[in-house]
């Protein structure tokens, strides 16, 4: 018994120095990266990094050099198994207005171990309340707008079921 417990000892020590250690920020910019092999290029303000976190604020996402969106806040999670990234106060160029709802107060996309190929995604802003998920495997993304309040400018991209209005597409 008492080796079964140092085992489970050493491999939690070995977990938590993973984490500790992980180079968070040089991860980012693999990100940034490949996300520039696309042409979406992200400035931030500034970066902090945490224990289990890395937190990017004040950040202007562009795509092919246009300006598309300002981020407040946006904070990566991780323990490994379990992986979280909330984006607070999401503010889209006036251009997209007909394409996407211009304001996100927080959005927050989650990650497990256990269902590896499915992103959970919760969102709240002026459009109201949204919960979906992205299909990695499919490459679909289904958006449930659970308690809709100002979709009247994407309406015409949105379909309507039983359950009420939701966006579906692929990618």
């Amino acid at each position: 018994m008492q080796m079964v417990k140092k085992i489970f000892i050493l491999l939690f020590v070995a977990w938590f120095a993973l984490l500790f250690f992980m180079p968070k920020q040089e991860l980012y910019y693999k990100l940034e990266k490949e996300l520039a092999k696309q042409g979406v290029e992200v400035n931030e303000e500034s970066i902090d990094e945490g224990v289990f976190s890395l937190t990017l604020h004040n950040a202007s996402v562009y795509v092919k050099g246009i300006k598309v969106a300002t981020v407040e806040k946006v904070s990566f999670f991780t323990l490994l198994f379990y992986t979280k990234a909330q984006i607070d106060n999401l503010v889209l160029d006036d251009s997209l207005k007909s394409m996407a709802p211009q304001h996100t107060d927080k959005a927050v996309l989650t990650h497990t171990l256990f269902s590896v190929l499915n992103v959970s995604i919760h969102a709240e802003g002026s459009f109201g309340l949204v919960d979906g998920d992205a299909d990695l495997k499919e490459r679909t993304l289904r958006l449930d707008f659970i308690e809709p309040k100002e979709i009247d400018s994407i309406k015409s991209q949105l379909k309507k079921d039983e359950k009420g209005w939701y966006y579906e597409t692929s990618f």
